[in-house]
């Protein structure tokens, strides 16, 4: 029985996310996809890879699907989010170095404190005023960009253009109020493996 739950479960987030979390903005599937400077081809090789990342964290401990968030972008792998122990934040960079396809991890794991309820709103509130900031950017893409804030850090992965606009966007970060700091794991489009033409 146990294994006839977890295998529903595993063939609903495999098949319920072929498209793949990164590819649904605001304006829906196809116009993200579209503007997106990766290659088809290298987005779903992305989304694949994501996607079997996720079912190993899965199968590894449920808690992950909550507590830890993944982002793809050229075979480059960003782990954020929280875990318990330094033993378990390893074992997740081991588990993404595994994944075929992978280029590089960086790992953004933090150790698990107490909940403080304000605190994470506090965070919260500063990841939707940056995405906003995005949204209305005429000189950014917000849909390229990841954006994850904890104990008032940001960290912001993605695509850019150009590098005036990967600065805007790190910019828009520290303008914020109440922000320490900003990590940003942005990569040009000319730097990715094959580019759109």
């Amino acid at each position: 029985m146990k294994n006839k739950l977890l295998f529903i479960l595993f063939s609903f987030v495999f098949l319920s996310s072929c498209i793949g979390t990164s590819s649904t903005g605001i304006f829906g599937t196809g116009v993200t996809v579209a503007m997106d400077p990766r290659t088809l081809g290298t987005q779903i090789d992305d989304s694949i890879m994501d996607k079997n990342l996720d079912a190993k964290l899965l199968a590894t401990n449920k808690s992950y699907l909550l507590n830890v968030r993944t982002k793809i972008i050229d075979g480059r792998i960003f782990v954020t989010g929280k875990v318990d122990t330094v033993e378990e934040k390893l074992n997740i960079t081991k588990m993404a170095w595994e994944i075929k396809g992978a280029r590089s991890v960086k790992n953004d794991l933090k150790i698990k404190d107490e909940f403080n309820f304000k605190q994470s709103a506090k965070d919260l509130l500063i990841t939707s005023q940056l995405r906003s900031a995005l949204i209305f950017n005429k000189n950014t893409k917000s849909v390229n960009y990841n954006i994850d804030t904890y104990k008032k850090k940001i960290y912001v992965y993605g695509i850019a253009e150009t590098t005036e606009e990967r600065d805007e966007v790190i910019d828009e970060a520290k303008q914020i109020l109440d922000v320490e700091d900003v990590i940003a794991s942005i990569l040009l489009v000319e730097d990715l493996r094959i580019q759109k033409n």
